[in-house]
């Protein structure tokens, strides 16, 4: 059985408060005036935040059958929410994190005054339309209802997803920001705005559900099959990455995880495990 670290509250009151104080936290010894990063010390464990699936799991696998190869010591901590991971990344409660993809970085960088950064891509989610009250897209009919995430960049990933199977028609060029007022034809559907992690429990109170694959896989769906509309893989700018507080990119640990992460090991362990559900994204471009 896998053995979980858990937030404390203590931890996750001080995260939510760096939300309002920006980067009040630092990494760096200030006794020597140097920076853990650039320390090379490999014995102190790197601590990485991670929702639990597929992330925890992918990182679990590294701890548990190659980290020791490469001499790197790792805990995982499981977050249930999009916030924490970054702020506890940004104020120094953890190392890393391991939950995100580069558009919800961007945007919350900007909006928080954070500054984390990519350190190397590891694998896609695929976004999915759930439903079970229909079984086709064509079965989705006006005066439905159709739940959809909250947050700026996976709220526009949903509604393009939408309109990429016909269901809505958006404004030209709104791209992934799109938002329910870009919307230019409901097609008589109803929508219902809900952080992206309770929107799998929604999914009996709704006609259909934009779901993102990580919380769909733990709500024992399987986007490969269950899902009646999937976002295309090819040149999809969603891979989730390790990230860091920038200065923090070339931590000799880092430098171990995102090789392990990259690792052939890596691709067959999430090849074997998601069935498809969950890709490797390995090369891909985050720019």
């Amino acid at each position: 059985m896998r053995k979980n670290i858990k937030l404390t509250a203590g931890i996750a009151a001080t995260s939510a408060l760096a939300l309002g104080l920006t980067a009040c936290g630092t990494a760096s010894d200030p006794s020597s005036g140097k920076d853990a990063a650039d320390s090379g010390d490999t014995s102190k464990a790197l601590v990485v935040a991670a929702s639990p699936t597929p992330h925890a799991d992918i990182l679990n696998f590294v701890k548990d059958k190659l980290a020791a190869k490469e001499g790197l010591k790792l805990e995982v901590k499981e977050f249930t929410d999009y916030v924490l991971p970054n702020t506890a990344t940004q104020s120094g409660q953890v190392d890393a994190n391991f939950f995100q993809h580069k558009p919800y970085l961007d945007d919350f960088n900007l909006k928080n005054k954070t500054t984390i950064v990519p350190v190397v891509n590891v694998h896609l989610e695929p976004l999915g339309l759930y439903s079970k009250k229909v079984k086709n897209l064509k079965d989705i009919k006006a005066g439905q209802t159709v739940a959809v995430p909250n947050d700026t960049t996976n709220g526009g990933r949903a509604l393009q997803l939408l309109a990429e199977n016909g269901l809505i028609t958006l404004k030209a060029g709104v791209g992934t920001n799109a938002k329910l007022s870009d919307i230019t034809d409901k097609k008589g559907l109803e929508f219902k705005e809900l952080e992206a992690a309770t929107v799998p429990r929604a999914l009996n109170d709704v006609d259909a559900a934009v779901i993102n694959g990580n919380y769909a896989i733990e709500a024992k769906l399987e986007p490969a099959k269950d899902a009646i509309a999937l976002e295309k893989s090819e040149n999809n700018p969603y891979a989730n990455f390790l990230a860091v507080k920038e200065g923090n990119e070339k931590d000799a640990r880092v430098l171990k995880l995102a090789k392990l992460l990259n690792s052939p090991e890596v691709k067959k362990y999430i090849e074997d495990t998601y069935d498809g559900s969950v890709t490797p994204a390995f090369g891909a471009v985050t720019k």
